[in-house]
């Protein structure tokens, strides 16, 4: 008789895990309490900021609350309307131009009215100015995942939607188990990206000045915007630690294990048997509540998400109340489509009268502007191009690389730039130089970080057998880089220019007018003309202004990267 070896008992978590994990949930309510709170608060013309330390930890709940409630409705925006217009060709004509446009409009385009209009909505609270923020934030976290998504539908392989439709799988069926997957690691990366594209202007957002009015909302933005106004050394030192404590948490317990979740969804044909995961990951799951909790969500997802039975012998499944369905769908379609010609239709007629109000005198000095930011921001593009695409190839091909840099990456990208540009800006200054010259590296820490996520995204991205073949070839050199590399990451590598080069045009309002203490340091160029116009309250200018960024903006998409992106998609695909 052979002895049976006793099986290893599973570890049992110790009690004060279990209670460390049950803290954790109640921290997160409370959080969501003191910010619901904050939402109610009565509206006041006046916000004292507090510059004290202590102040900081519930600033820094105030700010990462704002940006995450904009990411979730960036995430639902990316998928709803990048789904939309990669299955609808008609609507297609017209959602990309319009996602070009917007993309171009600069945030002091959208601020403005949309903080009086808000706060004139809810006038006896704090939640017109809290939407405000939000809705400033999601627009510059969404444009760039709405791209990387619609590029991930594009490249989803033509195999993998033939079974799809072979099992009969239904919309929600397709998006889990077939266009998510695919284009998770690429949105991922660009949802980190686009969240520091959000913190960029929190200082603008948490403290806006339109004319003699001050919107301000208590935060790390309007702390660090009062801490430089006042010139504060120590204060903003304070806020420059306490942002980079909510980076570096926000990095650890929820970018990277997303990152390292997402590897498993990586197209090769090496199949490792395993999923990697995070040290947090291992951590949480060693808890029973959190066990159980996962336990029920997923018989709970597999219940309501259960995918359709295979076809049976005429290949294709049953199909039973369609026609209905169809009907509604069509008709709520058709009063989508109405609803946002009657809104655009409106804006344009507003906006004509506003442009009445411009002379010639104004246009002239605004193309001239234009002109100057334009070699800047050709300059940033360029300048952040040479230094990302080999960072970006080096950490994508290398995941443990990626680990080790990954907190340090993310905590430079996700930094709000202007926070630190009067210290920047004394560097430039001690060097001899203006901010006629050094608004360019202030426009790079805009723009540098599309570009390095895209192609680190891109290069994960490239299958193991590729890598591999290239490996059998033996290329090296520059051969390695014309042949192999840059084939690989060039769709990536489009759509971080596309997005760098719109977030260049944004970073040029912060980069061109840096206000320190009571000194203004001022370069000519467009986004200085289009912050002087906002803190003027010139709406006539302002407009005129911002037309003219979108039309520039929009113009070079049309003419150079998106027929850059067409080249891409169809001769730089491993897999089509």
């Amino acid at each position: 008789m052979i002895a049976r070896q006793p099986t290893a008992e599973p570890e049992r978590p110790k009690i004060w895990f279990e209670a460390l994990v049950l803290v954790g949930l109640g921290a997160l309510l409370l959080g969501g309490a003191e910010v619901a709170s904050q939402w109610r608060q009565p509206l006041r013309q006046t916000v004292e900021i507090d510059l004290s330390a202590w102040a900081l930890p519930k600033y820094a709940l105030f700010s990462l609350a704002r940006g995450w409630i904009a990411y979730f409705f960036s995430l639902l925006f990316t998928l709803l309307v990048a789904s939309w217009a990669f299955y609808d060709e008609r609507a297609r004509r017209y959602v990309l131009p319009a996602l070009d446009v917007l993309q171009s409009v600069p945030v002091l385009g959208f601020l403005p009215g949309l903080v009086l209009a808000l706060v004139s909505l809810f006038p006896t609270s704090n939640t017109g100015l809290e939407l405000a923020c939000v809705v400033m934030i999601f627009t510059g976290q969404v444009w760039n995942m709405a791209f990387s998504y619609y590029d991930s539908l594009r490249g989803v392989p033509a195999d993998f939607r033939m079974l799809g439709r072979l099992y009969g799988f239904k919309w929600w069926h397709r998006f889990l188990k077939v266009e998510l997957p695919f284009g998770a690691q690429g949105l991922l990366y660009n949802s980190m990206v686009s969240m520091a594209g959000g913190w960029f202007f929190l200082s603008i957002t948490e403290a806006f000045k339109l004319g003699d009015q001050d919107f301000r909302v208590p935060g790390i933005g309007s702390y660090m915007s009062v801490a430089i106004e006042r010139g504060d050394v120590r204060a903003q030192f304070l806020g420059v630690a306490a942002m980079g404590v909510v980076i570096v948490v926000a990095d650890r317990l929820i970018w990277w294990p997303l990152v390292v979740w997402s590897r498993k969804f990586k197209l090769d044909d090496f199949g490792t048997g395993t999923v990697d995961q995070s040290g947090l990951q291992r951590w949480l799951t060693r808890s029973r509540a959190v066990q159980a909790l996962t336990v029920r969500f997923g018989l709970f997802f597999n219940r309501v998400l259960r995918p359709p039975a295979p076809p049976g012998r005429d290949g294709e499944p049953a199909a039973t109340g369609e026609l209905p369905q169809r009907q509604t769908g069509l008709w709520l379609y058709r009063l989508l489509i109405v609803t946002l010609l009657t809104g655009l239709a409106w804006g344009a007629w507003r906006l004509i009268v506003l442009l009445g109000r411009v002379n010639l005198a104004d246009w002239g000095e605004i193309l001239r502007c234009t002109g100057i930011s334009f070699g800047r921001v050709l300059a940033a593009v360029a300048l952040g191009t040479l230094w990302t695409v080999p960072v970006g190839v080096w950490i994508g091909l290398n995941p443990k690389l990626s680990s080790r840099l990954q907190p340090f990456i993310q905590f430079v990208a996700s930094f709000p730039a202007p926070m630190i540009y009067p210290w920047i800006l004394a560097v430039v200054l001690v060097l001899g130089s203006s901010l006629q010259w050094g608004a360019i590296p202030l426009i790079m820490m805009g723009t540098q970080w599309y570009l390095l996520f895209n192609v680190a995204a891109a290069a994960s991205a490239v299958p193991n057998d590729i890598i591999s073949c290239a490996a059998l070839l033996r290329l090296s050199g520059w051969q390695r880089w014309r042949q192999f590399l840059l084939p690989a990451v060039f769709p990536g590598l489009v759509t971080g220019w596309i997005t760098a080069a719109g977030g260049a045009w944004n970073a040029t309002i912060v980069s061109e007018y840096v206000q320190v203490g009571d000194k203004l340091y001022e370069a000519t160029g467009l986004g200085a003309f289009i912050s002087r116009a906002t803190n003027d309250g010139n709406f006539p200018r302002l407009s005129a202004a911002v037309l003219v960024m979108a039309v520039v903006v929009v113009g070079i998409n049309r003419a150079l990267w998106k027929p850059l992106q067409n080249l891409a998609n169809d001769r730089c695909r491993f897999m089509t």
